[in-house]
């Protein structure tokens, strides 16, 4: 493997969940890095005093112009997402997002960067190939032929294909991951763009402190998912980013789980019992969703280091903590 040093970084969506994550990693690893946000900074997940805080709206080429220049190396994780409820519901919104990240790529390209790392989606995978619950892990290939979740999935599969022919046109050297579900502390926890997680953790904490005796779940709760803790994803981001695989590359858990069996293990560690009330007609997304780590583990040798029961663990009690705060 080759292992390009970057001292000066740019992390586009800085501000995010997944993005405060990992400027606080580049920030340890000694990097001098730029984190760029279009949410004024109150709003931002983390805030590092260490970083050049921006406040810019990287729709416009213009921004990306600017928070390119003088840097070596981008992570472009901006995207206007959030659980399924949000992409299901604002499919011009999240497609949308083509902007930024066709612009950042002309930027730093531009600019005169080495490294571009791109953040997609699982979401970007054959939704023919996800409609049972116990499909087959999707590996790589599966992405084709194209039928993605609609919006979000069409958005990240184009800057995919974008990310491959800067690289092939102009030498511009592109990494792309494919995200499954990331989750932790210092995530979205309410207000609509919160993913299961989060937003089971959040219920179940308001049961409990309500005294209700129900949990609402969207769909019947037999959908299966596998889900990585957020320090098991910046770790994979940085490798991947420092690889040679110049393809998409699968980044989650395949520690497969339902719906059910979430609230389970949420349940037990908040030392509650709910009956569930299933919403037939919220958004549920696909069946069956699950990462072949084949490649991954094959070309880098990443495997997540973070079991479920643990993540969530760590999870609850941050939204515990959060949820105290703000409603206390």
């Amino acid at each position: 493997m080759s292992f390009p040093y970057h001292s000066a970084v740019v992390v586009a969506g800085g501000g995010g969940f997944i993005g405060g994550h990992l400027v606080g990693a580049l920030l340890a690893q000694g990097h001098r890095v730029r984190a760029v946000d279009r949410k004024p900074t109150r709003d931002w997940y983390q805030v590092h005093a260490d970083a050049e805080n921006v406040v810019a709206d990287l729709t416009r080429i213009e921004a990306c112009m600017t928070a390119c220049q003088g840097m070596q190396a981008c992570y472009q994780l901006a995207a206007d997402m959030g659980g399924m409820g949000f992409i299901e519901n604002n499919k011009a919104l999240c497609m949308l997002s083509v902007l930024v990240s066709t612009h950042m790529l002309v930027a730093a390209r531009e600019q005169g960067l080495d490294s571009i790392f791109y953040a997609s989606s699982a979401c970007v995978y054959n939704a023919g190939k996800q409609s049972s619950e116990d499909a087959a892990p999707l590996k790589e290939a599966d992405a084709y032929p194209a039928m993605p979740e609609d919006g979000y999935g069409w958005e990240k599969l184009f800057s995919e294909r974008m990310h491959r022919h800067f690289r092939e046109d102009f030498g511009l050297r592109t990494r792309v991951a494919r995200y499954h579900n990331v989750y932790g502390p210092h995530g979205t926890w309410r207000g609509g763009r919160e993913k299961a997680p989060a937003a089971i953790c959040r219920k179940v904490i308001q049961a409990k402190r309500s005294g209700a005796t129900t949990i609402e779940i969207w769909g019947d709760g037999r959908q299966t998912r596998s889900f990585m803790y957020i320090d098991d994803c910046v770790k994979g981001t940085l490798d991947i980013m420092h690889c040679d695989v110049v393809e998409p590359i699968n980044l989650g858990s395949d520690e497969l789980i339902t719906i059910n069996g979430l609230v389970d293990l949420v349940e037990e560690i908040a030392g509650v019992r709910l009956r569930r009330e299933y919403r037939l007609d919220a958004p549920k997304g696909v069946n069956g969703r699950n990462s072949d780590n084949r490649m991954i583990l094959a070309e880098l040798g990443w495997k997540p280091s973070i079991r479920l029961c643990d993540g969530m663990e760590r999870t609850y009690r941050w939204i515990h903590d959060e949820y105290a705060r703000t409603y206390s």
